[in-house]
């Protein structure tokens, strides 16, 4: 059963090869896409429906190749987590932490944060707006 538990605290891998942990990465990037999609979803419902409140957001939206390209470049920067953990399991050998689950929270947190990012500038350039609109209505 997966639990909240089980995907932010994973167990690391402990056969320590470079394919084990290939195995290991690979096996949680379904769970990354589903959260970080996820998040993306949210985010793109909450800017359209912030740019529906009067006085309401001109600008255009991202087109969806953006959105494509930052799904694929987020899923770049997941397999840097495997290369980081291999590189440090082939230079320290068995002094190397197991760095993994920590790296697989810290990318994760990162990419919902990074993902969310547009809504918090959505919101505030809505702010600024209507601090606008209200200045020049006096």
């Amino acid at each position: 059963m997966l639990t909240l538990g089980n995907v932010l605290f994973p167990p690391a891998d402990y056969r320590r090869t470079a394919r084990s942990r290939l195995v290991w990465w690979e096996s949680r990037r379904p769970t990354y896409n589903l959260i970080v999609g996820a998040t993306g979803l949210v985010t793109l419902a909450v800017v359209n429906l912030i740019a529906l409140i009067p006085p309401g957001f001109p600008g255009p939206r991202p087109p969806w190749m953006v959105i494509v390209a930052y799904g694929v470049l987020a899923n770049v920067c997941y397999t840097l987590g495997w290369g980081i953990e291999t590189v440090m399991h082939f230079a320290w050998k068995e002094k190397a932490p197991d760095i993994g689950p920590a790296l697989f929270r810290q990318g994760l947190a990162f990419s919902v944060g990074l993902t969310a990012l547009p809504m918090l500038i959505a919101s505030m350039t809505w702010v600024a707006r209507l601090g606008a609109l209200v200045l020049h209505l006096r």
